[in-house]
């Protein structure tokens, strides 16, 4: 072999072409495990568990819509001094002593939120305001004996009033 000959001829880790060729798959790889990792560590949670009976049931959440519908109600959600204000309006035989309120994270179960109203006359029902991160929430107000439902998205933080309707949500301005 001559001397020439040997210095054009570099063994293959030496190469740049080899080490490029290897990279693509690598990077898969890793791409793949890191894949894997993300899903291990973070459970996202089903929004309804038991999707096929809630299929069933919205019939009867049909109902409870058309029943707040035909009573005209309306309710008006704002924070007061830490508070968790509703003043609920239409037409009602009787205020109910209490109501529940849902406010569930569109995106994460856990997040979600079940709080019960106290009347505090007049159609006005009250409770302390959890702690809610900022954004879009689904929120539903209904009666104890579940004869009708009023529901929307809301937004927090409640920085102003926010009206729910049996048909529509509107976002009031300048409250």
């Amino acid at each position: 072999m001559t001397p020439s000959t040997a210095s054009t001829h570099k063994p293959w880790y030496r190469e740049p072409w080899p080490w490029f060729l290897m990279s693509l798959p690598a990077t898969a790889v890793i791409a793949g495990l890191s894949t894997v990792w993300i899903a291990v560590t973070h459970y996202d949670g089903l929004v309804v568990g038991d999707y096929y009976k809630a299929g069933l049931a919205i019939n009867q959440t049909l109902a409870r819509d058309a029943a707040a519908g035909a009573r005209h109600l309306q309710a008006t959600i704002q924070s007061r001094n830490g508070a968790l204000d509703i003043a609920l309006s239409g037409r009602m035989d009787h205020w109910p002593d209490r109501l529940a309120l849902t406010l569930a994270h569109p995106t994460r179960q856990g997040q979600d939120q079940a709080l019960t109203l106290q009347h505090a006359g007049d159609g006005h029902y009250r409770a302390a305001l959890p702690a809610l991160h900022p954004g879009k929430w689904h929120a539903q107000i209904g009666d104890p004996g579940s004869t009708w439902r009023l529901s929307g998205v809301v937004y927090a933080p409640f920085d102003q009033a926010v009206v729910l309707t049996a048909a529509t949500v509107h976002q009031s301005q300048g409250d």
